[in-house]
């Protein structure tokens, strides 16, 4: 198992069975980790707002926890006006957003950011997978924050060589979600 495949089971061990995605390259080992498991579903946008804000809509709606998956820093930002709307809100939701391998991030792509900062404004919680040993640990985090109630927005960011590299860190069991707290009447 990689840990892409992981990330992926981690989110269904923990209730989260649909993302919402608009992925780019760096993000593909994470795609075909959401092809291969039929209890994920993979719902493809064209534009990251599009993303952000199904994702938004339907978290309200099952109140659970949704998934994003966005490309980068670039991606990220294209979607940050909905996460400032589910922020507000208090949407539960982990947004996924890949970034170049550990060991390319010293050459500046030009599609390379500083997500972190990006993130930050919009998500109550930021962290990094920066290799396929701490996928679970690090989305289980982000989980926990998007249901944490204090605003609902993690930003889990997953560098390429975390996803596609092998572990052996054992697959997460089934976590029964609290229930997310009732609106103030």
């Amino acid at each position: 198992m990689n840990g892409a495949d992981l990330l992926c089971e981690t989110l269904l061990a923990n209730g989260i069975d649909t993302c919402f995605a608009n992925p780019g390259t760096s993000e593909m080992h994470f795609v075909a980790a959401l092809d291969r498991q039929p209890r994920m579903r993979c719902i493809l946008g064209l534009f990251e707002g599009v993303v952000t804000g199904a994702a938004d809509g339907y978290a309200r709606m099952a109140d659970k926890p949704a998934a994003t998956l966005l490309h980068l820093g670039p991606g990220l930002a294209n979607g940050l006006a909905n996460l400032h709307n589910a922020r507000r809100a208090h949407t539960p939701m982990v947004n996924i957003v890949g970034d170049h391998a550990t060991g390319h991030l010293q050459y500046d792509a030009p599609l390379t950011s500083d997500i972190d900062s990006l993130a930050r404004p919009m998500s109550n919680w930021v962290g990094r997978a920066d290799s396929a040993d701490s996928v679970a640990d690090r989305t289980r985090e982000a989980i926990e924050a998007a249901r944490s109630g204090a605003g609902g927005i993690a930003t889990l960011i997953l560098h390429a060589d975390a996803a596609w590299t092998q572990t052996a860190s054992a697959v997460p069991p089934h976590n029964v979600a609290p229930a997310l707290p009732a609106p103030d009447t």
